[in-house]
């Protein structure tokens, strides 16, 4: 049992690494969007996501500072329908792919707020996310996102510094259920269906609390 478990995590690690090769590829044809001209798009977004996308609501991500890549290929997905985010049915109507990546431009280069993790869930948290747990073949969440959990821009993988715990365990649900199944090689999903309810938590809680 202890080697098929190795073999698992090795496997995942793997996957970790190489995942890089299909996101880019998925962003390739887009080119870098003009942050001025999505400042003008973004006046909708306010209500959800603050002024600059820092979101003081916990149900609804910070986008400011988050990958351009990663942004780009989030909006195009919701509007394809190939994520489905019920809370943003309508909102990208209209769009083109090209305002879809001005949008990105303009909350990437915005500055976020931090966040705070919970001190009962830190041991926990830290343990999921920099070491994974091997004994139930869970890739560490820093092999992707790295260690200060500024993600990987290059690869698509996103930030996650700063986010709030509450958005980030309906993610993980999400990605656990197979609700959310737009993750390259199903790095997320495969990682996440092995997750407890209480681990999910305090990993999530935990990422509040990173700094870039």
């Amino acid at each position: 049992m202890g080697s098929k478990m190795n073999k698992r995590v090795a496997t995942l690690a793997m996957l970790a690494a190489t995942a890089a090769a299909p996101a880019i590829a998925e962003v390739q044809g887009m080119v870098s969007g003009d942050p001025q001209a999505g400042e003008q798009l973004a006046g909708s977004c306010v209500a959800c996501h603050g002024p600059g996308g820092d979101s003081a609501a916990p149900t609804f991500p910070k986008l400011a500072g988050q990958s351009e890549r990663y942004l780009a290929k989030q909006l195009l997905e919701i509007q394809s329908g190939a994520r489905p985010v019920p809370t943003m049915a309508g909102q990208l109507d209209g769009m083109s792919k090209h305002d879809l990546q001005d949008l990105a431009a303009y909350f990437s280069a915005q500055s976020g707020s931090g966040g705070a993790a919970d001190p009962a869930l830190v041991e926990l948290g830290e343990r999921v996310y920099r070491a994974g747990i091997a004994e139930k073949g869970i890739a560490a969440c820093a092999a992707c996102h790295s260690p200060t959990g500024v993600g990987n821009p290059l690869a698509g993988f996103p930030a996650l510094s700063g986010q709030h715990a509450a958005y980030t365990v309906t993610q993980l649900q999400a990605f656990r259920s197979g609700e959310r199944s737009n993750d390259p090689e199903r790095i997320m999903r495969d990682n996440a269906e092995l997750l407890s309810d209480r681990e999910i938590e305090a990993v999530s809680s935990y990422v509040a609390g990173l700094r870039p």
